[in-house]
């Protein structure tokens, strides 16, 4: 079964590029010729049953991924499956599966069978939880159990896969010589540094990477090459080992495009707003224009229970500098597994954020949506606001509890509805002496 980019190499256009296309408002040659380059990826499993293919990466709308999943504390998968509806509901184009409760197995198969947008995995993660269970510690860890696991979810229907392949002895050791507050922050990058440190050993998703092109490949799994070095507060943005990783993702972008294996970069993370628009330079400069997929970037540090917005600022600038798909972040980033409400305005505020980029990327239909929204503003037609609205069911919740019925202006002018007002002069049939 040959990948998305080897059949666009070849110049085949297939259906997924063809739902892409539809979808973008674009020639389904512009998509091909984009897989075929790798500056577009389409992730899609061929064991993703009931997937509607979508295109993440240059020229196309920015994209937003919602994460879920079970946890030690919160093991059970039914309201992870209500917070897929929830997000595929808001507009989410891709939801990651993050379980580590337990039946890991099963909550994955669940969420695929379920899911009718891209599913992203991180094998790291069951891979660690069996190592505890079957060794005693994840440092003991081999080799074996991650590729098994690897494997195990591409043949599930992941379609994309967080792999830490840049997490290398090098990388973790200019981090340690340079300095951090908060050393390493990501689940995935804190599992491979320690069990490097500890077995005194290279990564082994590193060591190992063309066993893991070949699963890839087999399935046309999208490899998604994480950011385990990403910065955890914006004092530790853009150092010695976030760069380094990078480097080394650049390097590792190369090898997947030589077998045709489809990729995307994963970037920072916690960055000052002055630092955001050099890290996206720098990973389209270092990677190829490989699509780049982002967490915030979070602004700053001190804002829990709001960092959906602080991501959303961030989030903004990012996708107006190059990034190509954001990933969600919540109300309860930083305090807690997030709820079912919290999912909603996740995808909501980064949905927000990716729109305002696609306003400024030239992405087609991004500004006749807002042009739409003003002029039924212009004549008060609210049944058009409302139905425009990113958010509609909170608008009309809004709009109908605090107006009177039948009130053309809204309750916070009244008579003095400024709209409404000029309208009166505006429009008037103008004098033909003033023509």
């Amino acid at each position: 079964m040959a990948t998305q980019m080897q059949l666009a190499r070849e110049g085949k256009i297939t259906d997924a590029m063809k739902q892409v296309a539809l979808d973008e408002h674009l020639s389904p040659e512009v998509i091909r010729t984009g897989v075929a380059k790798g500056v577009i990826a389409i992730p899609c499993n061929i064991n993703h049953k009931g997937l509607k293919p979508r295109g993440v990466g240059e020229g196309l709308r920015v994209k937003v991924n919602a994460n879920i999943g079970t946890s030690s504390s919160y093991p059970d998968v039914a309201p992870e499956l209500d917070k897929l509806a929830e997000a595929v509901k808001c507009g989410a184009d891709a939801v990651m599966d993050l379980s580590t409760g337990n039946n890991i197995d099963q909550s994955r198969k669940e969420i695929i069978e379920h899911s009718p947008v891209m599913v992203g995995t991180v094998p790291i993660y069951q891979a660690t939880v069996r190592a505890i269970k079957e060794h005693g510690a994840v440092v003991e860890m081999t080799e074996d159990d991650l590729l098994e696991t690897i494997e195990k979810q591409a043949e599930d229907g992941a379609d994309f896969m967080t792999l830490h392949c840049g997490v290398t002895l090098s990388a973790v050791e200019r981090m340690r010589k340079q300095g951090r507050i908060m050393d390493i922050v990501s689940r995935g990058g804190s599992f491979i540094a320690g069990w490097m440190l500890h077995n005194e050993r290279e990564n082994p998703l590193y060591e190992h990477f063309d066993k893991i092109l070949d699963i890839c490949e087999k399935y046309d799994v999208t490899l998604s090459l994480g950011d385990g070095m990403r910065p955890g507060c914006t004092a530790d943005a853009t150092d010695r080992g976030q760069l380094t990783e990078l480097i080394t993702l650049g390097e590792l972008v190369d090898r997947a495009w030589r077998r045709g294996v489809q990729v995307m970069v994963e970037g920072p993370g916690h960055v000052p707003y002055d630092q955001i628009a050099a890290n996206m330079k720098l990973e389209k400069r270092l990677c190829r224009n490989a699509p780049f997929y982002v967490l915030g970037p979070l602004v700053t540090d001190v804002a829990p229970g709001y960092d959906h917005i602080t991501a959303a600022i961030g989030g903004t600038l990012a996708a107006v500098s190059g990034a190509d798909f954001l990933c969600y972040v919540t109300p309860a980033e930083h305090l807690a597994l997030p709820t079912i409400e919290d999912v909603h305005t996740g995808v909501i505020t980064s949905r927000i954020a990716a729109h305002a980029a696609d306003m400024v990327r030239g992405v087609p239909g991004a500004v006749e949506w807002d042009r739409k929204m003003a002029k039924a503003r212009k004549v008060l037609d609210w049944d058009a606001q409302l139905e425009l609205a990113i958010d509609p069911e909170l608008a009309r919740k809004k709009r109908g509890e605090r107006n009177k019925v039948g009130e053309e202006a809204c309750s916070m002018c009244g008579d003095y509805c400024a709209v409404k007002i000029i309208s009166k002069y505006f429009d008037k049939p103008q004098c033909p002496c003033n023509d």
